[in-house]
């Protein structure tokens, strides 16, 4: 029943998420004005609304001009619904599944802006981040499992002073919102344990040094082209978050 409630509230959560990445980078309001077709400009109506099925039902075109709508759309929306359900699957009943929710949903909008723009906005990070650690402060606390939050802030602050000490090195070769960002994975990490959080590192910089390089050999990225890394520290997290403790106990053993 969780799973299945988390799924079907991730489903239409993520059409909520198509506006903010669209939206709260451009400094939009999310508000105002309604849905529109970027095309002819009508108004998009609530029966057109619903997630994944209106888009299947218009065929992928606006009701009023015919122009085509981004199949982007609908697989955010059913992205976010497997998002969510796997969520609740890993974390279970417990919570700070709540918190963990919001995370999803928060390294989802921070991945994709990442992917459109090459940087992660500070209006999505930092409120993201501070609703995200008292969300899980709150939910700890709750589930009687507070002890873990001071490993989770300690890991969310080396995973930040890790990066920070990188991007100095390197020059410029890595963003700085990569090296925030850091800070609230980590901290999911750690909350979980230190093997997660040290898988969570290795496996971000492993995947991502294999996409780059991979861009390289088939010329889609030059030596000199920005390529986003955050998806990468995404990803890594909840592999971490995931897996962290099965491949840790794997490798030491």
């Amino acid at each position: 029943m969780i799973v299945a409630l988390a799924a079907f509230g991730g489903l239409l959560i993520g059409s909520f998420l198509n506006v903010i990445v669209h939206r709260v980078p451009a400094g939009i309001s999310i508000s105002r004005p309604p849905s529109r077709c970027p095309s002819c400009g009508s108004s998009i109506r609530a029966r057109d609304n619903i997630p994944v099925v209106s888009w299947l039902l218009l065929r992928g075109r606006c009701r009023d001009c015919s122009a085509p709508i981004a199949v982007r759309y609908p697989l955010v929306e059913a992205g976010t619904a497997l998002l969510f359900g796997g969520t609740a699957v890993v974390i279970g009943v417990s919570w700070t599944l709540p918190a963990h929710l919001w995370f999803a949903a928060l390294t989802l909008v921070l991945s994709l802006v990442d992917l459109d723009l090459k940087r992660l906005p500070n209006r999505i990070l930092y409120p993201g981040t501070v609703v995200a650690l008292a969300l899980l402060a709150g939910g700890a606390a709750l589930d009687g499992s507070l002890e873990a939050m001071p490993r989770s802030l300690a890991g969310g602050a080396g995973y930040f002073g890790l990066l920070l000490v990188i991007a100095i090195v390197a020059r410029g070769g890595f963003g700085m919102g990569d090296v925030k960002l850091a800070f609230v994975l980590g901290s999911f990490a750690a909350f979980r344990s230190w093997e997660a959080l040290g898988v969570a590192g290795f496996a971000a910089f492993l995947l991502g040094g294999v996409a780059s390089i991979v861009l390289l050999l088939l010329g889609r990225a030059g030596r000199r082209d920005a390529i986003p890394f955050g998806p990468w520290l995404v990803l890594g997290s909840w592999i971490g978050i995931t897996f962290g403790d099965g491949i840790a106990g794997w490798y030491l053993g």
